[in-house]
């Protein structure tokens, strides 16, 4: 029966053509480009006040210099565009306050390298994030991106991306990422995506596939034909091909799936249950759980495939392994103490040891790609996500809905995405917090979805 309740348990890339970065093209009479942030500023958003005080902040629709039109769209729609996803991206981080588009002003294309300060002002707006969409003659287009302090009046940020008319989203997300990073400290994350399990269907018969999405919901697709059940997906490092779980031909199998060609193979090819994959940080090797005999240990096997090798020998069943950044170690939940805990090991299965000790039973564990923190669900009365300190002290549950589980990190170590489970119907959903507890908000997904894993900043 615990192999059953194990199993039961586990339901609690599409790549883009690059972004290239460049300094931004001088739009028109202005201050020389720039080479980053300009030496004494000192406007920085507060990271550990959640949205108590956010930044306010002005991105108003980023003009052209000539209308044109792209496989996209025109360019003077774009800017509108870009100008909106960078508003989403900021505010749904809950460190910033963007102006209402009553609020914002309409930019000239050549104001966007000099700016009216004296109109922004009045706003309370303290950050202005101005930029433009150009149509360029090998058919790309250029996303400017300008950051300024309005206060003190300087040029924070100066920045362009190039992409193709059909990733001009990417090019908007990393317009919000430096954004982000200059005023925060901290490292980008919304030129990212997810991989999940979309669900529909009566609570008994739910059919599951996997889809891949932008990190914000957008650019939403299906790898999956929902023909088999699904569980657990995990990009590899390049995001090129990804790990999953299996019920095809109802048996419980480990795949790497291709995101590219389509084609999947196994993990391992044994007659045995296994589960609860993820990829080594170098993308090398492949952890996973496996049932032999009644007894259910981590194994980790080259990525390219080969015999496995097995890190645990106790007992008790032992499953979710998480490497380290550095991948010196490996986080796991086992039962060998008599309920669900979280356990430590070195990256050989050396020097186990128990890191969780609150109250309840603790599973789904996954280290922060910081490296000093570790998620995990917290069972105790009912399911909630938190985090402690790679060394088991400081534990904090940072959700409180009926049932949250299955943590992911985003790549900057800020933000979760988890899935909670509706009482009663059965349906999940989508949902992200940060590390304050505080800005909590759901992920917007065609169907349900559960299973989420965050894939790295794209390339």
């Amino acid at each position: 029966m615990k192999t059953l309740r194990l199993l039961v348990s586990l339901g609690l890339m599409l790549l883009p053509g690059a972004a290239t970065a460049q300094n931004a093209p001088q739009p028109g009479p202005g201050p020389a480009p720039g080479a980053g942030p300009v030496a004494g500023q000192r406007l920085t958003v507060d990271i550990s006040g959640g949205i108590s005080q956010p930044m306010p902040i002005a991105i108003p629709v980023m003009p052209t210099p000539s209308a044109l039109q792209t496989p996209a769209g025109p360019t003077d729609a774009l800017g509108s565009q870009v100008s909106d996803v960078i508003t989403n991206d900021l505010k749904n981080s809950g460190l910033f306050a963007p102006l209402s588009k009553g609020q914002l002003k309409p930019v000239s294309f050549p104001q966007v390298p000099a700016p009216d300060y004296g109109a922004w002002l009045p706003t309370g707006a303290q950050a202005l994030v101005q930029g433009y969409v150009q149509a360029n003659g090998d058919g790309t287009l250029t996303v400017g991106c300008y950051l300024y302090d309005v206060f003190s009046k300087t040029e924070m940020v100066r920045q362009g991306f190039v992409v193709k008319p059909s990733d001009w989203r990417r090019g908007a997300h990393k317009c919000a990422d430096t954004v982000y990073s200059r005023l925060t400290g901290e490292g980008p994350y919304f030129d990212s995506q997810v991989i999940y399990v979309s669900e529909t269907g009566p609570k008994k018969n739910r059919t599951k596939r996997l889809a891949i999405m932008d990190q914000d919901g957008a650019s939403h697709r299906f790898i999956t034909n929902g023909q088999s059940l699904v569980l657990t997906p995990r990009f590899a490092p390049s995001q090129q091909t990804v790990v999953f779980m299996s019920f095809e031909n109802d048996q419980p199998r480990v795949y790497v799936y291709d995101v590219g060609s389509g084609r999947k193979r196994l993990v391992v090819n044994q007659p045995y249950t296994t589960f609860a994959p993820r990829f080594s940080p170098d993308g090398r090797f492949i952890l996973f759980s496996m049932i032999v005999n009644g007894n259910c240990d981590i194994y980790r096997v080259s990525a390219g495939g080969g015999t496995a090798t097995r890190l645990t020998t106790s007992p008790g069943i032992d499953t979710g392994g998480s490497y380290s950044p550095d991948g010196a170690h490996i986080v796991f939940e086992s039962d060998r103490s008599g309920t669900q805990q979280l356990y430590v090991m070195g990256a050989d299965g050396g020097g186990q040891h128990r890191i969780s000790f609150g109250s309840g039973r603790y599973a789904t564990p996954v280290w922060s790609p910081r490296g000093d923190l570790i998620a995990y669900t917290h069972l105790g009365g009912g399911f909630s996500v938190g985090v402690m300190s790679s060394d088991g002290s400081g534990a904090k549950d940072l959700t409180n809905g009926w049932q949250d589980e299955g943590p992911t990190w985003s790549p900057n170590g800020r933000v979760l995405m988890f899935f909670r489970t509706a009482k009663g119907s059965g349906k999940a959903d989508l949902w992200s917090v940060d590390l304050t507890g505080v800005n909590e908000r759901a992920i917007p997904t065609p169907l349900d979805g559960s299973d989420p894993a965050w894939g790295p900043l794209l390339p």
